[in-house]
């Protein structure tokens, strides 16, 4: 009635004496609550039909990412990921617009020197190009995964023949030269499938992990970008219009973030040489804390143990404060002399 209706109702129910919690009967003033109260009912469906609006850009964000992520974790489709990101990156390079800005790019994700000169970047098609850089950058991909398994399948033998039936899951380091990734691996599988498993585990873990951190600092993005496209409307544009290009180009750039960081760390992967005493298991369980609990309880059975422990941490009593009674100066002085007490000790008091 306050947002949808004139003051001139609640003037007519002063008028007529209505007073609160009384049934109201009179038919212009029903009609009238009731075309405020279908106001109120079609203002909110409003609302919530423009929140829809805006939920339906990144839910369809959320599905294309969800998809690729269930792809990774299921292992469906996951080495064509793979494929299609080089594929990408190795397009996005020679369609830089100088030679040595693709030489550069190409240098940076997929850590290798350009596969064609300066004469050639300005005479090939581009499709060319990115086809020769292409088939290039999966040879070397290849060399890297054969190598990561050909340098952990002696550790992996060695450790499953001797320890097999002490660990299920191990952990393998793999470096891409800036960071080191600790990739869980099942040691049963990397022996039967002479440590190809591993190169597998390592593709999922980076990839997972990947899409993981774009996604949360995109959604954040998108979180700013609603709140600050709401200032669209002193300029005369639909709010929502301009939040759907802009969470495109958002989209965008979290894909080829994705793409560039996922083939940049799979190009560099790389085993440190390990001994086999090395090789720690996966994930060990940590100790509970109420069974550490019963432990130290139990270091406590001896009755002289328990005895100074309990007095250790026994605290001393302390004595009561008791205040001395105050001789007033008319009172008998305490000397016993007769005299008051000003007359006589308390002369100089």
């Amino acid at each position: 009635m306050r947002l949808f209706s004139s003051d001139r109702i609640a003037t007519v129910m002063d008028k007529l004496g209505f007073k609160e919690g009384e049934m109201i009967e009179h038919k212009m003033i029903s009609n009238s609550i009731e075309r405020a109260q279908k106001k109120v009912e079609e203002n909110n469906f409003g609302i919530r039909k423009r929140l829809l609006e805006y939920d339906d850009v990144m839910n369809k964000q959320r599905t294309v990412v969800y998809t690729k992520r269930r792809h990774a974790l299921m292992g469906e489709r996951i080495g064509m990921d793979i494929v299609d990101m080089i594929w990408e990156r190795c397009y996005n390079a020679v369609q830089q617009p100088t030679y040595e800005d693709a030489k550069m790019e190409i240098l940076q994700v997929l850590a290798m020197e350009a596969p064609f000169t300066e004469e050639d970047f300005r005479s090939k098609k581009k499709d060319d190009l990115a086809e020769q850089t292409f088939q290039e950058a999966m040879a070397l991909f290849k060399r890297k995964t054969e190598r990561m398994a050909q340098i952990a399948n002696p550790v992996i033998k060695q450790v499953y023949e001797a320890q097999g039936h002490m660990y299920e899951n191990i952990m393998i380091p793999i470096t891409d030269g800036k960071r080191m990734y600790n990739i869980s691996v099942n040691l049963k599988a990397a022996y039967e499938s002479e440590s190809k498993e591993i190169v597998k585990s390592f593709e999922k873990a980076i990839l997972l992990h990947t899409i993981d951190d774009a996604w949360k600092e995109n959604l954040r993005e998108l979180d700013e970008l609603k709140h600050s496209v709401q200032n669209a409307s002193y300029e005369q544009k639909d709010p929502l219009l301009i939040f759907k290009l802009e969470s495109v180009n958002l989209f965008d750039n979290m894909v080829n973030k994705i793409n560039n960081n996922t083939i940049s760390v799979l190009m560099r992967g790389q085993i440190p040489v390990q001994e086999p005493e090395q090789v720690r298991e996966a994930a060990p369980e940590p100790q509970a804390p109420r069974q550490q609990y019963r432990e130290e309880k139990q270091d406590l059975t001896d009755p002289d143990q328990r005895e100074a422990a309990g007095r250790d941490t026994r605290e001393q009593k302390q004595e009561p404060y008791r205040a001395e009674k105050t001789v007033g100066r008319n009172d008998p002085c305490p000397c016993g002399s007769g005299l008051k007490y000003k007359n006589c000790h308390g002369k100089n008091a």
